[in-house]
C-alpha cells in the first residue's frame, strides 16, 4: 500500500507538473502563431483577409481606421500604442492581443483566452490520457508482483504464527527463493537445537529429582534410627538438612509434572471453596503451631480444572503465607466472583515485599533475602515458579500487591473461559 501510494503520488505530481509545463509551451506556440498571422495580415488588404472564427483584428493606417471587428469596435485606441503581447478584457471577453506597427500601419490581432485554453487542454489531455489509463494497470501489476514476491514470507509467517510454542518440528513449507530458503533452513536448524536443549532442561530436573528420592529416603531412615541410639545436636541439624533436601526434590518433581500442555484433557468441574477448605485442613497443623488466625470468605464457585494442579497452586500460596506470617498473625482467604472471572485471594500480616522483590519472585530458586530471611524459614525458591507455571495452564492472571493486613496480597484470577456454565 505504501509503494502503490508513492507511485500514484509521484505520477500525479509528474502529471501536474507536465500539465503546467505543457500549458506554458502551448501558450508560447499560440503566441508565435498569433504573431505570424499578424505579420501576414498587415501586408494583406483588409478586404482579402480570410474569415477567422474567434480571431479579431483592427487595422489603422495613419490615423484612419481601415478595418475593425465588431468585438473591437469600442476598444480604447490607446491599446494600439504599445507593440507586443498583452492580455486585456474587451467588451466582456478576455483576449490575448498582439500589436504590430509597420510603416504607417498599426494592427491589433486578438484571440479569446478561453479558446486558447480549450485548445491547449485538449492537446495536453490527449497526450496524457494513455499514461493516466495505464496507471491502474501499473498499480495492479505492482500489487500482483509484490504479493507474488512476498507470498513465501506470508506463508512462513502464518505457519510460525499458528505453531505451538513448544512445537520444534521442522517447517512444512519449502521455497526456492534465494531470500526465503536460507531463512527456512536456519529456522529448521535452530528448532532442532532448541528442542534438544529444551528436552535436556525439561527432563534433567525430573530425572535428577527422581533418582535422588531413593537415597534421600534411605538417609532419612538411617538418621532416624541413629537418633534413637545417639543424642547429639548435629543429628538434629542433619535431619533438618535432609528434610530441606527432600522438600527441594519434591518441588522439582512438581515443577516437572506441571508442564502446561498436557493438563487440559483432565479438566473437570472443581469447587474452589471446597478445595480451599481441604488446603486449609492440610496445612492446619502448621497454622496451629504458629497460632495464626485464618478466615475463609467464599461461596461455592466452580471452574474447569484438575484438583492436583489447583491444590498444588493453593498449597504453595497459602503455605508461603503461613511460612512468612509471624506467630499470632492473620491470614485471610477470599474467593471473589467478578465480571472478568473468579479471583482466589490470599493475604497475610507478614513482612510483605517491595516492588523489586515482586518483580523477581517468580524466578526459579529466588528467595527474598536468600537463606537470611527475617522469618528464619527455609525454602527451595521454587514455589512461586510452580505457581506461575500452573497459572499458565489455566491462562490465569497473578497480581501481587500490598495487603490491608500489612503483608502480601496475591490475587489469582481465572478468566471466563475456565468457568463452568
Amino acid at each position: 500500500m505504501i509503494l502503490l501510494s508513492m507511485v500514484i503520488l509521484t505520477a500525479f505530481m509528474a502529471l501536474l507538473n507536465g500539465y503546467h509545463r505543457s500549458m506554458e509551451e502551448a501558450q508560447r506556440q499560440l503566441d508565435l502563431q498569433l504573431m505570424s498571422m499578424a505579420q501576414v495580415l498587415i501586408e494583406t488588404p483588409a478586404e482579402h483577409w480570410p474569415e477567422q472564427q474567434s480571431l479579431y483584428g483592427q487595422l489603422w493606417r495613419q490615423d484612419h481606421l481601415v478595418y475593425t471587428a465588431k468585438l473591437l469596435a469600442k476598444m480604447p485606441v490607446s491599446l494600439m500604442d504599445e507593440v507586443g503581447f498583452a492580455t486585456e478584457n474587451i467588451a466582456g471577453t478576455r483576449l490575448r492581443i498582439f500589436v504590430l506597427h509597420k510603416q504607417d500601419k498599426r494592427l491589433l490581432l486578438a484571440e479569446p483566452i478561453q479558446k486558447r485554453y480549450l485548445l491547449s487542454e485538449s492537446l495536453i489531455l490527449s497526450a496524457m490520457t494513455p499514461l493516466v489509463m495505464a496507471m491502474p494497470l501499473l498499480a495492479v501489476f505492482i500489487a500482483w508482483y509484490i504479493y507474488r514476491a512476498l507470498r513465501p514470507l506470508t506463508t512462513l509467517s502464518h505457519e510460525l504464527k499458528e505453531r505451538n510454542a513448544r512445537d520444534f518440528s521442522k517447517l512444512v513449507i519449502t521455497s526456492e527463493d534465494a531470500e526465503v530458503a536460507p531463512v527456512i533452513e536456519r529456522l529448521n536448524s535452530l528448532f532442532g537445537k532448541v528442542e534438544k536443549a529444551y528436552m535436556r532442561e525439561r527432563f534433567f530436573a525430573a530425572d535428577a529429582a527422581h533418582e535422588l528420592k531413593t537415597p534421600i529416603s534411605s538417609l532419612k531412615i538411617n538418621l532416624h534410627n541413629l537418633a534413637q541410639e545417639v543424642h547429639h545436636p548435629s543429628l538434629q541439624a542433619m535431619q533438618k538438612g535432609v528434610e530441606q533436601l527432600n522438600h527441594i526434590v519434591e518441588q522439582m518433581l512438581t515443577l516437572a509434572r506441571t508442564e502446561p500442555d498436557r493438563w487440559h484433557v483432565n479438566f473437570h468441574p472443581v469447587d474452589l471453596e471446597q478445595l480451599s477448605q481441604e488446603v486449609v485442613a492440610q496445612l492446619y497443623q502448621r497454622i496451629d503451631e504458629k497460632q495464626l488466625q485464618i478466615s475463609l470468605d467464599a461461596k461455592p464457585q466452580v471452574i474447569l480444572g484438575c484438583e492436583f494442579t489447583l491444590k498444588t497452586l493453593f498449597v504453595n500460596l497459602l503455605g508461603n503465607a503461613v511460612k512468612y506470617t509471624p506467630v499470632g498473625g492473620k491470614i485471610k482467604l477470599t474467593i471473589d466472583a467478578q465480571g472478568s472471572g473468579i479471583s482466589w485471594i490470599v493475604e497475610d500480616s507478614g513482612p510483605g515485599m517491595d516492588s523489586k522483590q515482586m518483580a523477581r519472585i517468580f524466578d526459579r530458586f529466588y528467595r527474598v533475602g536468600g537463606d537470611k530471611h527475617p522469618s528464619g524459614e527455609k525454602g527451595a525458591g521454587l514455589g512461586m515458579a510452580i505457581v506461575q507455571q500452573i497459572a499458565e495452564i489455566y491462562g490465569a492472571q497473578i497480581k501481587l500487591e500490598r495487603a490491608q493486613l500489612g503483608g502480601l496480597k496475591v490475587r489469582v484470577t481465572f478468566l471466563k473461559e475456565h468457568l463452568c456454565k
